[in-house]
C-alpha cells in the first residue's frame, strides 16, 4: 500500500478507534483479547501509536523500548487516543517513506511504520467494537493488505512471538483466498521455514485452504473468530489448517 494512502486511512482508523472508545464503559471485557478490558485495550494501542512516532522522528536505527520514551500513559480515554494518533499521523506524513529505520519486520524502512499502524489500528478496532456488540466493517482492499502484510512479517515476528518456529513442514501448501479482492496466497510449509507467495506464482498441489471475504478471513487469521464463526470455508487437511492457526497468532 502506498505510504500516503496507508496514513489516510490511518488516521480513519484512529477517528473510528476513538469514536466507538467514547460510547461505553471502559472497564467492558474485550473477548477477542482475553483478559484484556477496553481500558487494556487502550492503553495498548495508544501506547504503540506514541511509541511509533517516537521511532518514526528520530528514524531509529535500532529498537528503542517504549519505557525509555516517558510517553504518555493516560488518562487513558477519546482525547488520549486522538492527541497520540494524530501525532503519529503527522509524523509519518512528513516523513520519507524510503528512509531506512529499525523495524520489526521485513520492511527496514518508514514505510513499513504506516502500512504496520494501519493495520495494527485496524485489527484493534474490531476488538473494540465487538466488545461494544458491533460487527467490523472495512474495504475489501484494506482487509486483503491487512492479509499480505501480516503474511509479510509473520517470520521476523517470531521474535516475539515464538510459536512462528514451529511453522515448518515437509512440503504442504497451504492457500488463503480473499473472494471479495481477487487476492490470493500459498504458503509453503517446508523443513526449514515456510515461504509466502502469490498462488498464481505457484502450481503446486494445495493441500489445506482458506476462503472468505477479506475482513473475516483476517479476522480468523488474527484468531478474533474461528472459521465457522466468520463465514470463512477450510478445505483439505483440516489438521494443517489448525495447526497454522495455532502457531501463527502474533503474542
Amino acid at each position: 500500500m502506498d505510504h500516503l494512502a496507508a496514513c489516510d486511512a490511518l488516521e480513519g482508523e484512529i477517528d473510528r478507534f476513538a469514536t466507538v472508545l467514547a460510547d461505553g464503559a471502559m472497564n467492558a471485557a474485550v473477548p477477542t483479547c482475553p483478559g484484556w478490558n477496553v481500558a487494556d485495550l487502550s492503553l495498548h494501542l495508544g501506547t504503540v501509536h506514541r511509541w511509533a512516532e517516537h521511532l518514526v522522528r528520530m528514524l531509529a536505527p535500532i529498537r528503542v523500548p517504549s519505557d525509555a520514551m516517558g510517553l504518555s500513559t493516560g488518562p487513558v480515554d477519546e482525547q488520549w487516543i486522538r492527541t497520540g494518533g494524530a501525532a503519529l499521523v503527522s509524523t509519518l506524513r512528513a516523513a520519507d517513506p524510503t528512509t531506512p529505520m529499525w523495524a520489526w519486520g521485513a520492511d527496514q524502512h518508514v514505510a513499513f511504520w504506516s502500512r504496520r499502524q494501519l493495520h495494527e489500528t485496524l485489527v484493534h478496532r474490531t476488538d473494540l467494537e465487538q466488545a461494544r456488540g458491533m460487527e467490523p466493517t472495512a474495504t475489501a482492499a484494506i482487509a486483503a493488505d491487512a492479509i499480505d502484510e501480516f503474511l509479510v512479517n509473520l517470520a521476523p515476528a517470531a521474535r516475539f512471538s515464538p510459536k512462528v518456529e514451529h511453522l515448518r513442514g515437509k512440503g504442504e501448501r497451504l492457500a488463503l483466498f480473499a473472494s471479495d479482492a481477487d487476492r490470493s496466497w500459498t504458503v509453503l510449509l517446508s523443513p526449514d521455514g515456510f515461504s509466502v507467495r502469490d498462488i498464481r506464482e505457484d502450481g503446486g498441489p494445495i493441500s489445506a485452504s482458506f476462503v472468505g471475504a477479506s475482513l473475516p478471513l483476517l479476522l480468523v487469521l488474527y484468531r478474533r473468530r474461528a472459521p465457522a464463526a466468520a463465514g470463512v470455508s477450510v478445505t483439505g487437511d483440516h489438521e494443517l489448517a489448525e495447526f497454522w492457526l495455532a502457531n501463527s497468532a502474533l503474542e
